[in-house]
């Protein structure tokens, strides 16, 4: 049986959730992440990945000015990061300059990899769309990368940004 609510207190029952975060070069050269919750596989064939960036982030000039952006699957060790990249803004801050994140160079487009994330894929833009608050960018995945030590994967597991993996 359903019972008929308001949306915000349907969608509190979504939890948990996957966190995905996004790295792309801005004008300058600096590489920015940030921490996103809406995100999914858009096509197997060939490989695209989508992410929806609110239209406030700076994220969204960066995206468009490198036309390519690598998405990583953070390790459940990386909540501090996460919390971080996904509070800070890069107008304002060189994210991977004030927070210990050890990126390393992509090999296929103009981004970075996260080394101690679970995955991490590398992306070029084929569209994006305007959808409500939030720009949908579509990549299609040119190079994917796996961490050759086992780790588990973070999620958001409750309101508040309460992070945590699952066994």
């Amino acid at each position: 049986m359903q019972k008929l609510v308001k949306y915000e207190q349907a969608i509190k029952t979504k939890y948990p959730e996957q966190v995905v975060i996004a790295i792309a070069k801005d004008k300058e050269g600096k590489a920015n992440p940030v921490t996103l919750g809406w995100t999914m596989i858009a096509s197997g064939d060939p490989p695209m990945m989508a992410i929806a960036v609110a239209k406030t982030h700076y994220s969204i000039k960066t995206i468009r000015h490198s036309k390519c952006f690598t998405i990583a699957f953070p390790s459940a060790e990386m909540a501090d990061a996460a919390l971080f990249f996904g509070s800070k803004s890069g107008r304002d801050t060189d994210k991977f300059a004030d927070f210990d994140c050890r990126a390393v160079p992509a090999k296929k487009v103009d981004s970075v990899l996260l080394a101690d994330a679970v995955a991490n894929f590398e992306c070029s833009l084929e569209w994006q769309k305007p959808a409500g608050d939030h720009i949908i960018f579509v990549g299609k995945v040119v190079a994917s990368h796996i961490n050759t030590k086992p780790k588990k994967r973070l999620y958001t597991v409750g309101t508040g940004h309460k992070m945590g993996s699952f066994s």
